[in-house]
């Protein structure tokens, strides 16, 4: 099993470094093509006989209580379900020290799957 623990470790070192000089060839071609650091929305080029394509993405974090709270300051709440997806997550600390008789019946609500298992392996 030592060889098999050995490997993965070699792979994963590969898998890193090839990130790492992608990314470096990716600054590159970002620079060369004069993307601006901000922006949203997708661009393509032609260029020696190559097709580039470059997506720009924004990440997006909502602060749940402070929209609430500014929505409804300005009369806004009832747009909120149409402007905004609402995710419940489970609290799992809290979930845990609740009465079963009542995480029994919300848990109707809840699909619960396998993930794929994550490794982490080190060499002493």
């Amino acid at each position: 099993m030592s060889n098999l623990y050995a490997e993965w470790l070699h792979a994963k070192n590969e898998e890193r470094l090839a990130t790492e000089r992608r990314r470096k060839i990716e600054d590159r071609m970002i620079t060369q093509l004069g993307l601006p650091e901000v922006s949203e929305g997708t661009k393509s080029w032609k260029i020696d006989g190559f097709k580039v394509k470059v997506t720009y993405r924004l990440n997006r974090k909502i602060d749940a209580d402070l929209l609430q709270e500014v929505a409804s300051e300005h009369g806004y709440s009832h747009m909120l379900g149409d402007l905004f997806r609402w995710k419940p997550e489970i609290n799992k600390k809290q979930w845990d020290s609740t009465a079963t008789e009542i995480t029994s019946v919300l848990e109707k609500a809840i699909t619960t799957s396998m993930g794929r298992p994550s490794f982490l392996i080190e060499q002493e």
